[in-house]
């Protein structure tokens, strides 16, 4: 075998051997809501230390870019806190959701020299959002909490610029509360504003608040305290102010799981119980029953399969509260359902 010819097929030899390699890496995008995106990054990292082979790759671009990027199927996986619902579905045959963890939004604000925590309820925060409670120290305000020197300055309203899960939470809780809002705004990833500015993502709304002072805004959790950013109690169905946090969640949560829909999609909006947090959620991975790409899909559902048990000890140090035991049971089922060959 003359030198050449053994160089060659040395040569052959690594490149098949770099092909492989490459072969070998699974990328698997996807894009929706900010919501859980922190939770999700921590995820993604850790599962890519267990399986050097997956690569899955979010971009948070908020719920409503990620439904409509599922069902133009730019990705392979999507990401939303509200639910699709009918029309989108009827888009987008062969899409279930997987709910992943719960979250929390929270009404965060910005009043120079008030540092106390304050109280809100959901027909408040709906009057400050159309635009009828302008000014800090309004009665409204003052008479839920007393004892507070609150400031005659204007209120600002910071809402989500974008399609948004977190918006969803947040109007589907102010609809259950006031009918003025439910009749005039609605419920969507994304509504007309009767008042306010809007910022980009948990961190744009995160972002205005912490600049503008006498702001109001909403945000998960999370964002709030990395932010470390004021955020209020709220009064819950059974009258009680209820700050948010991971046992407020689950609270929330233990009741809707009992009478979980078969499709998971769901509202735990103002639910009942003296400790819950009124405006929890389920946020919900979006993915196709039988999609084109098998391998892919394969790794996609052993991924969900991590996330749904070992993933679900990251929860609680981010903000975010694990799924109840049956729901997971629930889903573990309907992950079966996905093709995988």
């Amino acid at each position: 075998m003359t030198r050449t010819l053994k160089a060659g097929l040395v040569a052959s030899a690594a490149i098949a051997i770099v092909a492989g390699v490459a072969a070998q890496t699974l990328q698997i995008n996807g894009a929706g809501a900010t919501f859980p995106a922190p939770i999700y990054t921590k995820w993604f990292s850790e599962y890519n230390k267990l399986h050097p082979n997956v690569q899955i790759n979010y971009q948070p671009i908020g719920s409503g870019g990620g439904i409509r990027q599922i069902t133009q199927q730019t990705v392979f996986f999507g990401a939303t806190d509200g639910p699709m619902n009918a029309d989108q579905l009827r888009a987008a045959p062969g899409v279930l959701h997987f709910p992943t963890v719960l979250g929390a939004v929270v009404p965060v604000y910005n009043i120079p020299g008030v540092s106390a925590e304050l109280k809100f309820t959901g027909e408040l925060l709906a009057d400050i959002y159309l635009g009828k409670v302008t000014k800090w120290n309004d009665g409204a305000i003052a008479t839920l909490n007393p004892g507070v020197k609150l400031p005659g300055t204007d209120i600002t309203v910071v809402h989500r610029s974008d399609g948004s899960g977190t918006t969803y939470i947040w109007v589907d809780f102010l609809s259950k509360l006031s009918p003025e809002w439910k009749s005039k705004v609605g419920v969507n990833t994304s509504v007309n504003w009767p008042a306010g500015v809007g910022g980009k993502g948990n961190e744009g709304v995160s972002g205005l608040v912490s600049q503008a002072p006498g702001s109001i805004g909403y945000v998960e959790l999370i964002y709030a305290v990395q932010n470390k950013i004021s955020f209020g109690s709220v009064r819950n169905a059974a009258g009680e102010f209820v700050k948010a946090s991971v046992a407020a969640v689950t609270a929330a949560a233990s009741g809707a799981s009992a009478n979980m829909p078969a499709d998971f999609r769901v509202s735990i909006t103002n639910a009942p119980g003296k400790t819950t947090y009124p405006i929890s959620s389920f946020t919900w991975l979006l993915l196709y029953e039988n999609p084109k790409d098998k391998a892919q899909s394969k790794a996609i559902v052993d991924f969900v399969k991590w996330a749904l048990s070992d993933g679900q000890k990251y929860c609680a140090a981010l903000g975010y509260a694990p799924l109840p035991a049956n729901v997971v049971k629930l889903e573990l089922a309907q992950l079966a359902k996905i093709k995988v060959s």
